[in-house]
């Protein structure tokens, strides 16, 4: 990190390629980097930073990852935590896409059913749910259909 004299602001090093994650709500950044195993990636440079000021939500969180592009899996993770995070792809410095991450009408193998009766914690299946409330978070189970809160999920 740097100093910037003239505003005399923090700047975060800029990465050459990459994936960065942006507007993560400052209570889940660190959910957020547990549900990317983030410990397990030993080649990549990561940077985290909570708390940071922003003009649209006050204070905000981001990772920066070095040479890591997520697929549709990762990212539905990161939705379950923090939906609406902007995702930017970094190439030679630029950003050459920014897309809003958001819940998708259904999850497969995700998420755990919070029924013990449910078939998928009996017999071995993928979970599947289908996004009922986009704004709540809430989820509901394609087999017993329980409906499952954001705060009550379960990532398996």
């Amino acid at each position: 990190m740097a100093i910037n004299k003239n505003n005399k602001e923090l700047q975060v090093a800029a990465i050459k390629n990459g994936t960065v994650i942006d507007h993560i709500p400052p209570c889940h950044l660190f959910k957020v980097a547990s549900l990317l195993e983030l410990d397990k990636m030993k080649n990549n440079t990561i940077t985290i930073a909570n708390n940071l000021p922003s003009n649209k939500c006050g204070t905000k969180g981001m990772i920066k990852i070095a040479d890591k592009f997520f697929d549709d899996k990762e990212i539905d993770r990161i939705a379950l935590v923090a939906p609406n995070v902007i995702l930017n792809i970094i190439k030679d410095y630029e950003v050459i896409e920014k897309k809003r991450v958001a819940l998708p009408d259904e999850i497969i193998g995700l998420v755990k059913c919070n029924n013990p009766k449910c078939i998928t914690n009996n017999e071995p299946m993928q979970t599947r749910f289908e996004v009922v409330d986009r704004e709540t978070g809430t989820l509901k189970c394609h087999y017993c259909e329980r409906k499952v809160q954001k705060d009550d999920i379960i990532i398996e």
